[in-house]
């Protein structure tokens, strides 16, 4: 298959390597009760952390609007960019994106089939500004629902770059066009 984009050819690798080290680093110790494969990823100094999903730390949820129905994984990425964005307008921007980034952390996005959050695993970490992967994923939690995922292909999930200003302010690069 010819790679059309390839900064999403070069995550979507990423993520799939990620995947076979942490399948392959997991051991029946890293399971969970009732985990039959590997659920859990090994917690390792190499592997990236692994974040449960759970409500954001300071309690505040923005209203949003119920989310549309999708009819791909494209509309659903956009989807939960948009509402990213949306429910955290005091740290997101939208214009031209600031050159250099201050860091730019990238979340893989698990779902359950209503589109509500089941864990947050970051793929990339930043080497500076690591508090950039909380702000992202509390921005990520608040945001939530992102929509029924229940008619799409398994696996229920998705990766979101986050691109920080020096101000902490980010903007997801699904809405970077």
């Amino acid at each position: 298959m010819r790679c059309i984009d390839p900064q999403r050819c070069a995550a979507l690798g990423a993520a799939v390597l990620s995947a076979i080290v942490l399948v392959a680093c997991s051991t029946k110790q890293d399971r969970g009760p009732g985990e039959a494969g590997g659920g859990r990823a090994a917690q390792t100094p190499s592997s990236p952390p692994v974040i449960a999903a759970a409500p954001s730390a300071d309690g505040t949820h923005r209203a949003l609007p119920a989310p549309r129905a999708v009819r791909n994984w494209n509309e659903l990425r956009q989807q939960a960019a948009e509402r990213i964005v949306a429910a955290n307008p005091e740290i997101t921007y939208v214009g031209a994106v600031p050159d250099p980034l201050l860091a730019i952390p990238v979340l893989e996005i698990e779902l359950h089939g209503d589109g509500s959050i089941r864990r947050i695993e970051v793929l990339r970490e930043p080497r500076q500004a690591k508090d950039t992967i909380k702000i992202a994923v509390d921005a990520v939690r608040r945001a939530a629902p992102f929509g029924d995922v229940s008619r799409l292909p398994r696996p229920w999930k998705f990766a979101e770059t986050f691109l920080f200003d020096d101000a902490r302010k980010f903007k997801p690069r699904t809405l970077e066009r």
